[in-house]
């Protein structure tokens, strides 16, 4: 462990060997030197991380610089077989303008129109629409009254059409605005006033319409042969709470609670009937489930970053090229590996694990009366240990052809619960949060659909649902 080209670790290693020889410190002193070594030793050890050596983000990286991209040889821009989104015409314009040559600028002669060079220019119109809807009313010779009936959801003498409604939710629950600027989009957009209330109710209103959502979600999650899982601390009401997530590359379920183990795993409804595989980053509840598990690789390579870093375990700099070798060879073979060439690489991760054993050994147990239980270790005899325990966990990927290298997808779609959180600060309630989970966990679905946000909210607030969820 290193700071600044000073070498922490030999010079903790020299104080505490002449705290040993010297016999004329008291018992009080000498524990004293050794609470402040490891007060010194702990911080040392959070100086150094950074994204790559741990779970902390980028963000949080000191004087952060973007690496570099290797080169990969090809030229700039997009490649061969690319699909662009490069601006065209349309066929049906909505608006003509023709432009008239100027005659008396040309030169004298005889001229015929022969058609026209067209550019299109593409822009919006922001604006408000309000329909009036006047039902005839009919009297008869005895002052008897009929009126036409207005059509469904129109009760009141004014009030707010599905437009607004899906707008106002797209930017709550998706773009993740701030009740107060979506107020002020409103007013000064479109002269709308709509009240922080209001848009509550609408997002209110998609949780109610969703109802039906969840549970077929949760069904076809319990059923699928992959699923990831992954859970972040929320803010609601100034209090710690959870948030879970578990999804595949068609489905996305998100869960608010109270705690983050097994009572809000089950409370979820999934896993107690999951039998698939279940990618996750080795919380040990996930274990208490009877399924196949498979552990995300980013997070070993950044804890064996951190392993060669600060604690100079050369096993775990191996090791982290043999996961990187193991993973571009899958990528290579289109997703996994012949029996013979996994049993070789299988033999090279357990190779390596033993020649860890000695580079970084089990610690001695104290022969000290009435110790017990397991020994303390360090974080990188801990790693070294999960990988051993774990191996086929570890590299699952290498044999079946859809389990992949890491947990990304679950940690990309619970990512977004973090932005919500430093945009808004909390949630007021653990209804609102209830609220986010539902709704964002349906526009996540639906654009793992191909469906977009928006006009999975147009569906849903015109009383429909998109066609993958009504078929069966």
């Amino acid at each position: 462990m290193k700071i600044e080209n000073i070498d922490i670790q030999a010079t903790i290693e020299k104080a505490q060997l002449l705290i040993r020889e010297d016999k004329q410190l008291s018992a009080a002193t000498r524990s004293m030197f050794e609470i402040m070594i490891l007060i010194i030793t702990l911080l040392a050890n959070r100086l150094n991380l950074n994204s790559t050596n741990s779970s902390k983000p980028p963000s949080s990286d000191p004087n952060r610089q973007k690496r570099p991209r290797k080169k990969s040889g090809k030229k700039a821009g997009g490649q061969k077989g690319h699909v662009g989104t490069t601006l065209e015409k349309v066929d049906h314009p909505d608006r003509v303008k023709e432009i008239k040559i100027d005659r008396r600028k040309l030169p004298p002669g005889e001229y015929q129109q022969v058609g026209f060079e067209t550019r299109q220019v593409f822009d919006i119109d922001i604006s408000r629409v309000v329909t009036e809807y006047r039902a005839q009313i009919l009297e008869d010779k005895k002052g008897n009254r009929f009126v036409a009936p207005f059509p469904d959801g129109v009760i009141k003498a004014a009030q707010y059409g599905a437009g607004i409604k899906t707008h106002s939710v797209y930017m709550s629950q998706f773009q993740l605005v701030p009740y107060n600027r979506i107020q002020d989009y409103f007013a000064d957009q479109l002269q709308i006033p709509i009240s922080e209330g209001s848009i509550f109710n609408f997002n209110k209103e998609a949780y109610r319409l969703l109802s039906g959502f969840e549970n077929r979600v949760q069904n076809e999650l319990a059923v699928a042969k992959l699923s990831h899982a992954d859970e972040t601390g929320i803010n609601i009401g100034g209090k710690r709470h959870w948030l879970h997530g578990l999804s595949n590359n068609r489905w996305t379920l998100y869960h608010a609670h109270t705690k983050r183990g097994t009572d809000a795993m089950n409370d979820m409804g999934v896993l107690p009937r999951f039998n698939g595989i279940l990618c996750h980053d080795h919380w040990k509840p996930y274990f208490k489930y009877d399924c196949t598990h498979v552990l995300c690789n980013a997070h070993h390579l950044r804890e064996l970053t951190r392993a060669w870093e600060q604690d100079d375990q050369k096993w775990a700099y191996e090791m982290q090229n043999l996961l990187e070798t193991i993973n571009r060879k899958v990528t290579d073979t289109c997703g996994v590996l012949d029996a013979r060439e996994s049993q070789k690489y299988r033999q090279k991760y357990r190779d390596l694990l033993k020649k860890a054993d000695i580079e970084c050994p089990e610690p001695i147990r104290p022969k000290k009366k009435g110790k017990r239980g397991r020994i303390k270790r360090s974080k990188s005899r801990n790693l070294l240990e999960r990988l051993r325990n774990y191996e086929n966990e570890t590299l699952r990927f290498m044999d079946i052809d859809y389990v992949p290298f890491t947990n990304n997808m679950g940690e990309n779609d619970i990512r977004m619960t973090k932005v919500q959180q430093k945009i808004s600060g909390c949630f007021r309630s653990m209804e609102g949060a209830r609220i986010f989970c539902r709704i964002r966990g349906y526009l996540s679905t639906c654009r793992k659909q191909k469906i977009s946000s928006s006009q999975a909210l147009g569906l849903l607030f015109d009383g429909k649902l998109p066609e993958f969820l009504v078929q069966e």
